[in-house]
């Protein structure tokens, strides 16, 4: 199976009313915006989507409410983040009827499985439907680690096409490639990893901070990928500051709130998440408005 999966996919943000509740208004409208900007694909219900903070019908809403507002013009990929197999297996078959272009899997949430476990839990969930499978790879923050050796051990599911490769480690990418070949689309999944990832042969970045600043994130691919690097560095080195924000344990949060003072969004979010307070919210508020003060015109 191939795909043509490339470019700035975001991890979007799930919108909820200052009460908690889902707001899917909100939600299609800031995917409409993000598309208008250009992206190039959209990822419902990752990490920073807040999937395990919705019930199962909520995310099924949130799905279908993407699908519907892309209407084609950019794919649309469901997280995948259940505590059971048979949970994500059946979730996997709804996305399909749902009509998402893709799924992004993770690890059975709440426990570490071994090698062996992980292999199985995603040869199951990439057989429950036939959308093609991007395996989210991050054990800084879910505790399970997909080595490159495991990917060449999975290369034989048809539907698993690509991986989100967010071990924080660039080195990764080439060590997968060296393992595997040229045989899946290699995506960045940090931030403040998004040139060092193009460099090592990534095609595509799941991104956070595009949220709240999409033109710079189009701009900062769109320059690197081209090979322009001293333009892009340049870009990267105004944007890092807001980009390490993306690797934090309160991402959803720091992204939430980036969001909303750029005027895309509110910063609520759905307990145990709580809104900033005290030094904290001073100190990453502060850093956004340094960002918002000292934007820089982009290249053409």
């Amino acid at each position: 199976m191939t795909v043509e999966w490339q470019g700035v996919f975001p991890a979007a943000t799930t919108q909820f009313t200052t009460s908690g509740d889902l707001d899917l208004e909100a939600t299609t409208a800031h995917l409409e915006m993000l598309i208008r900007a250009g992206v190039h694909g959209l990822v419902m219900l990752g990490t920073v989507g807040e999937n395990c903070s919705l019930e199962a019908e909520e995310k099924r809403g949130v799905v279908k409410a993407a699908v519907e507002t892309a209407a084609g013009r950019v794919p649309v990929i469901a997280g995948v983040a259940e505590t059971t197999t048979a949970g994500a297996c059946k979730y996997a078959a709804d996305m399909e009827a749902l009509g998402a272009d893709g799924l992004m899997v993770l690890p059975a949430m709440v426990y570490k499985s071994d090698a062996r476990e992980t292999l199985a839990h995603y040869r199951a969930v990439a057989r429950a439907s036939a959308l093609p499978v991007m395996c989210y790879n991050n054990p800084v923050v879910y505790g399970v680690d997909i080595t490159p050796e495991m990917f060449a051990e999975l290369a034989d599911e048809p539907t698993v096409v690509a991986i989100k490769e967010s071990s924080d480690d660039p080195r990764r990418l080439t060590d997968i490639v060296n393992a595997c070949g040229e045989r899946y689309v290699l995506f960045g999944g940090v931030d403040d990893l998004v040139m060092e990832s193009v460099m090592l042969g990534a095609v595509g970045t799941v991104a956070g901070l595009v949220n709240a600043f999409p033109e710079e994130t189009l701009k900062l691919w769109e320059l690197a990928r081209a090979g322009r690097y001293a333009d892009a560095l340049e870009l990267y080195r105004w944007f890092t500051p807001v980009l390490h924000l993306d690797c934090h344990p309160k991402l959803v949060q720091y992204i939430k709130l980036a969001q909303a003072m750029c005027g895309h969004g509110t910063e609520d979010c759905r307990p145990p998440r709580l809104p900033l307070v005290g030094e904290e919210r001073e100190r990453i508020t502060g850093l956004i408005q340094e960002a918002l003060n000292t934007r820089p015109a982009l290249p053409a």
